[in-house]
């Protein structure tokens, strides 16, 4: 092959879809490709005009037209376009023009074909007009055996099922006949729908709860109960359970969260089997099932504090295992809340029983189950209303200090906003923080949302759940009603924006350390998350992880179709290339931060995290005319 082909076939070999192709294949497409050069501001394809070949750009940029007229799409080096003409009439219908001198690669149409009828992947990116980005977090997901795992292949036998009404003694003869370590306990239909099935006979059950062997010994045996007392009197009040096509890693974190050790498995409602802790022991090995389990175990601040390197160990390891964002963020929150739910027992056998109930409140990333290994600490404590400051503030506030020394010990910093259960401001009664909130969305102003917009990630971590599920509830039934106050947080998150220059080129940080390179978070993740918040909050949205939410906003059809899963591809892209960055810093013995350097990275990356940014930029163009500053009443 001489220099000019292979100089085709290798830049081919970078991009999607030529990038997946045989070495043949590509030799094959390289033989045939005619070279084009058009000068900036000239047609490259017009409306109507007879098309018979792919267009690859070698270099340069186009702009792609509607009909109208008006611009639809640019497209870079490595891009494609002509492809739905194509599989067509073989008729133009988005003219194309040079934005700049541009070189163009022709591939005949037959070649084409034949890419398509011989290679599935190739035939399904041109066949569906994937973007190029959503093809990249595709294929990521195809080789992440841990996403397709459902739980219902660790289920084995059918559970062992009594009434409520059974008594204990019988239970515990059934658990041993069937030698199950756990039978669920059913009871006529209630107020739960979610857990509400038929049987085989059509009679009607309601899941109510599980009862284990440690539960007979704690709740039974220790207590002194009689053997006949009925099973629905020793259960636990709420009910946990998972739904059979959940992935298996799903199931360990729910397991994690909750700190049990059975899952009841439904399909439809119906249960059809439990899963122990050590049926996922023996099919995962994570080590951050057995980091959490660590943590629990340690009688000491000092003893979590040389977990901390075991934290690094298991992002490492699960990124390495093909874990995508979802998974390490959920993963890392969850072992961020182990310590700090620990840390709270310690406080606890150390100050005595809380004088008023309270719980302990996660914001931020942690609340969103978004965390990363390179985070701080946000969190807050909301008190019951029981709270008298003279009488039980020097308690909570002992308290916070245990709880926030200890996570700085484990790893995670003291937060520079001092948002924390230690500044008196964030440890209130539920009546003071539904004030906070009713004032932030009633009486908005950017400067004071500026602050407090972490706020609205919130998620309870230890203890009184309710108090802090009834903030959510609040937030909810508020936000979407005051268009002032998204406006204001509207504004807010368009205060970050992603690192596009002039069409093509990134805008690099210039503050010294990270000279000439880009912050994944502060231009990347967090004004997505940021612009995804304001439309979470616009449709009354409850859920606190950004993917959950775009799964809110798109039920609620606010906005256009497509549009919430070019989010999506993008903020698990953005979240990946910053993931894979921290493993790298790991991996060479470096402090893991944001900081790219997009010379350090594939000429393929650079292209997708163009696209993200894109994406992003697109969104908050919308975001600033979807939730304009109303003019006030004179």
């Amino acid at each position: 092959m001489d220099v000019e082909l292979l100089e085709i076939r290798q830049h081919l070999g970078r991009f999607p879809p030529f990038d997946g192709l045989t070495d043949e294949l590509l030799d094959e497409v390289a033989s045939q490709v005619e070279v084009a050069y058009f000068k900036a501001g000239k047609d490259i394809l017009t409306l109507g005009q007879e098309l018979h070949e792919l267009c690859y750009i070698r270099s340069g940029a186009v702009e792609v037209y509607r009909r109208g007229g008006e611009l639809y799409n640019r497209r870079v080096e490595g891009d494609i376009f002509g492809q739905f003409s194509l599989l067509r009439n073989h008729r133009v219908h988005y003219p194309v023009r040079a934005m700049e001198d541009t070189l163009i690669y022709f591939i005949p149409e037959a070649v084409f074909h034949h890419l398509c009828k011989v290679d599935e992947n190739f035939a399904e990116f041109v066949e569906l007009l994937r973007p190029r980005l959503e093809s990249a977090v595709e294929q990521q997901k195809k080789n992440n055996d841990m996403m397709i795992t459902r739980v219902r292949k660790l289920v084995t036998r059918y559970p062992v099922m009594v009434e409520a009404s059974t008594t204990v003694q019988e239970a515990a003869r059934q658990i041993t006949d069937y030698q199950a370590s756990a039978v669920l306990v059913l009871d006529a239909p209630g107020d739960n729908p979610r857990y509400t099935f038929r049987d085989s006979e059509n009679r009607a059950w309601q899941l109510r709860g599980i009862l284990t062997d440690s539960d007979f010994r704690k709740r039974v045996v220790a207590e002194g109960r009689s053997p006949d007392t009925p099973v629905g009197e020793v259960i636990g009040k709420n009910v946990i359970a998972i739904q059979s096509d959940e992935s298996v890693h799903e199931a360990m974190l729910c397991m994690l969260r909750h700190n049990i050790h059975h899952l009841p498995v439904m399909y439809r409602r119906r249960p059809v089997g439990i899963v122990h802790l050590s049926d996922i022991i023996r099919y995962e090995t994570q080590s951050s099932l057995y980091l959490v389990s660590n943590i629990f175990h340690q009688p000491s601040v000092e003893g979590l504090a040389r977990l901390a390197p075991d934290v690094s160990a298991a992002f490492v390891r699960m990124v390495e295992e093909g874990a995508d964002s979802r998974m390490v963020g959920s993963a890392l929150s969850t072992i961020g809340r182990s310590f700090t739910r620990r840390l709270l027992e310690l406080a606890e056998a150390r100050l005595g029983p809380p004088p008023v109930p309270y719980c302990f409140m996660a914001l931020g990333s942690m609340a969103r189950n978004e965390q990363s290994i390179v985070t701080d600490q946000d969190n807050a404590l909301v008190l019951s209303d029981e709270f008298v400051p003279e009488q039980h503030d020097g308690y909570f506030r002992e308290m916070a200090k245990i709880v926030s020394d200890g996570l700085d010990a484990c790893g995670y910093p003291y937060c520079k906003g001092d948002i924390m259960a230690t500044n008196q401001q964030w440890r209130q009664p539920l009546s003071v923080w539904k004030r906070y909130f009713t004032e932030w969305i009633e009486q908005p102003n950017p400067e004071r949302l500026l602050h407090s917009s972490i706020f609205f990630d919130l998620d309870p971590v230890y203890g009184e759940n309710v108090l802090v599920e009834q903030l959510q509830d609040l937030v909810a039934q508020k936000a979407a009603t005051h268009p002032l106050f998204l406006a204001a947080m509207a504004r807010n998150a368009l205060n970050r924006t992603p690192p596009l220059g002039f069409f093509r080129t990134f805008v690099m940080e210039k503050d010294g350390k990270h000279n000439n390179s880009i912050n994944l978070k502060r231009r990347g993740t967090a004004p997505m998350v940021d612009l995804i918040r304001v439309h979470a909050l616009a449709c009354g949205s409850n859920a606190q992880n950004s993917f959950d939410r775009l799964d809110d906003i798109d039920r609620t059809q606010l906005l256009a179709p497509g549009v919430s899963d070019r989010l999506r591809y993008a903020l698990e892209f953005l979240s990946m290339s910053r993931i894979h960055h921290q493993v790298f810093d790991i991996q060479h013995d470096q402090a893991p931060d944001n900081n790219i350097e997009p010379e350090n990275v594939t000429s393929s990356e650079r292209h997708n995290l163009k696209d993200a940014f894109q994406a992003l930029s697109h969104a908050q163009k919308f975001l600033k005319f979807r939730y304009p500053m109303p003019s006030r009443a004179k």
